[in-house]
């Protein structure tokens, strides 16, 4: 029997990871499971949520650390009202960032790094791989309506997840891909989860029923970690079908 882990373990991957608001936490234990066993992506990449982890990740921030730091969150440490195109004004989920990136320019992360914005003038996807690490994540999580918007070199970002919402559009065609799916719906869905992405070579994990977390339901996140974390351990001693491995959680 193939299983979730002996593919990765069977030669080099990348690992992509899907926004969904405040799926950072979940994202965190599984990426903290799957370093466990000793499988260690080659490139990160997402959108959003996956942006943060995958930027934490790529910048030697240990998991471990991360949901230490992640399970201490509290909505005051990133709340920040202020006038303009959205709630928060955005400065202290920037320090936030800082605190949980080691390396502050992503060429200069141990692994490459590929994080998915949202050009508003443009209307598009674009990927940023080099310069200020903590500015493309806030870009990247930038949720339309509740952050303003945020500056790069004279362009405005939104949130990565909406056009690319896998977070995949940074990874090449071909490359083995390990894709975490965040089943939610995301803020501007009207309700309706996303598919599972189609692409060659890439195995999908997905953990149904997982708590839903917002800035007023921190809780819900810790237990999502917690039960990302397990469940995902789990995930690594089962087939992989038609390119899926779905469970629901513990």
């Amino acid at each position: 029997m193939f299983t979730l882990g002996d593919w990765l373990a069977d030669a080099p991957f990348a690992l992509a990871m899907s926004s969904g608001f405040f799926g950072f936490y979940a994202h965190t234990g599984m990426l903290d499971a799957v370093t466990s066993a000793g499988l260690r992506p080659q490139l990160v990449a997402g959108s959003s949520a996956g942006a943060m982890v995958g930027a934490a990740y790529a910048a030697d921030f240990p998991m471990a650390e991360m949901a230490k730091r992640l399970n201490a969150l509290e909505r005051r440490d990133f709340w920040d009202p202020a006038p303009g195109p959205g709630l928060l004004a955005g400065k202290k989920f920037d320090r936030l960032l800082r605190d949980m990136a080691p390396t502050v320019l992503a060429e200069e992360c141990r692994i490459p790094i590929k994080i998915s914005v949202f050009d508003i003038l443009r209307r598009r996807t674009h990927v940023i791989s080099r310069g200020d690490l903590p500015t493309a994540v806030r870009a990247s999580c930038a949720v339309p309506g509740m952050f303003h918007p945020v500056w790069i070199e004279r362009r405005a970002y939104w949130d990565g997840g909406i056009l690319d919402r896998p977070g995949l559009a940074g990874i090449p065609d071909g490359d083995r891909v390990l894709f975490h799916h965040i089943a939610a719906p995301a803020p501007w869905s009207r309700g309706k989860g996303p598919p599972i992405p189609q692409r060659a070579n890439m195995v999908t994990l997905v953990i149904d029923n997982l708590p839903r977390s917002n800035p007023f339901r921190l809780d819900a996140g810790r237990r999502a970690l917690v039960l990302a974390r397990e469940t995902t351990q789990r995930a690594l001693d089962l087939p992989i079908v038609d390119g899926v491995v779905r469970l629901t959680r513990l």
